[in-house]
């Protein structure tokens, strides 16, 4: 009988210690989002949540990126507007991604674009590969 209630009680222990050693590797994972968006104007309120979402996930925060498609690329070329986008997007840690497909179709230049904007090939695509490696997604 000891030996059995000695079984049990190292079989808990055991588990518990798996249990928190798990907890505890879960609880340093990175949070890290994507906002696909068809509206310049748009970026006010996603760099907003970035610093809300930044405050609350602490050191689990991880990255943000803001994914601009559609005929709004157009917009992108005003680089007085998009130099205040771009600095509150940078203190915020918000990486804004414009949709290469979408600079093609409303044929916008790349060079007519602030540089330090990423440029990828489809927007859509690379929203849904960040999902695939666990990005938490919404669409505006």
């Amino acid at each position: 009988m000891k030996k059995l209630i000695l079984g049990v009680f190292l079989l808990t222990l055991a588990f518990s210690n798996a249990l928190i050693a798990q907890t505890s590797t879960q609880d340093h994972h990175s949070h890290n989002y994507v906002v696909l968006t068809k509206k310049i104007p748009q970026l006010q309120p996603i760099i907003l949540t970035a610093e809300a979402l930044a405050e609350e996930d602490g050191e689990s925060f991880g990255d943000f990126q803001a994914i601009i498609c559609g005929k709004t690329v157009e917009e992108l070329t005003d680089k007085e507007m998009m130099k205040s986008f771009i600095e509150k997007a940078e203190k915020a840690h918000v990486k804004i991604v414009v949709c290469g497909f979408s600079l093609k179709k409303f044929k916008v230049n790349k060079e007519d674009i602030p540089e330090v904007l990423e440029v990828v090939d489809n927007g859509i695509l690379h929203d849904f590969q960040l999902q695939k490696k666990g990005y938490l997604s919404i669409e505006l």
